[in-house]
């Protein structure tokens, strides 16, 4: 069991002749003492179990980058003049400024995004003003408002929903020219 007077580098008589050992078992600390010696304390029981534990949770990890990666950016967070590459999903709850090339885009109410934007699937619940390529399907709730260059595959509006500015159904025209592009440097 420890005791409370230990944490706070207090020494006592008893830890005293185990201070000089080299090698600490795992789920033990050292910590200096007022005199300048080392004593050693064990953690509390609890906190031994769940450092025991911690290997088993790295399957539980890696079954998340299994199903792709996700980048979220939080309210009242501001991503400037990037550009978001190998990322499945990007969630937008703050406002992003950037060139996107994935898979998912979320959103959310408070969220925006400004730039140009090559996905599968959008769903807009925010603001999003640019270029936006959605190849699949793009989804835009009664509190999402798309204005810019769009170009969808399929989309669906809700009641409410916004959409303004060259608006355009299917993608082949876009990836046709991109690959002319490409072929041409």
């Amino acid at each position: 069991m420890l005791r409370s007077d230990n944490l706070f580098g207090k020494r006592d008589s008893n830890t005293a002749s185990t201070a000089n050992t080299p090698a600490q078992p795992f789920g033990s600390s050292l910590t200096s003492g007022s005199t300048g010696g080392i004593s050693r304390t064990t953690m509390p029981a609890s906190l031994d179990a769940s450092a025991k534990t911690a290997p088993e949770a790295a399957p539980a990890t890696s079954s998340t980058n299994e199903m792709g990666s996700k980048l979220i950016v939080g309210p009242n967070i501001k991503l400037k003049g990037v550009e978001i590459t190998d990322c499945d999903t990007l969630v937008v709850e703050g406002r992003v400024e950037a060139t996107m090339d994935s898979r998912v885009i979320q959103i959310a109410e408070c969220g925006a995004f400004k730039g140009s934007a090559e996905i599968d699937i959008a769903e807009i619940r925010g603001e999003f003003d640019g270029d936006l390529t959605v190849r699949q399907k793009l989804v835009i709730y009664a509190t999402g408002k798309v204005t810019g260059k769009i170009r969808y595959g399929k989309v669906v509006i809700e009641e409410g929903g916004q959409l303004a500015g060259d608006v355009q159904v299917g993608t082949t025209a876009a990836a046709a020219s991109k690959l002319s592009v490409a072929k041409a440097s």
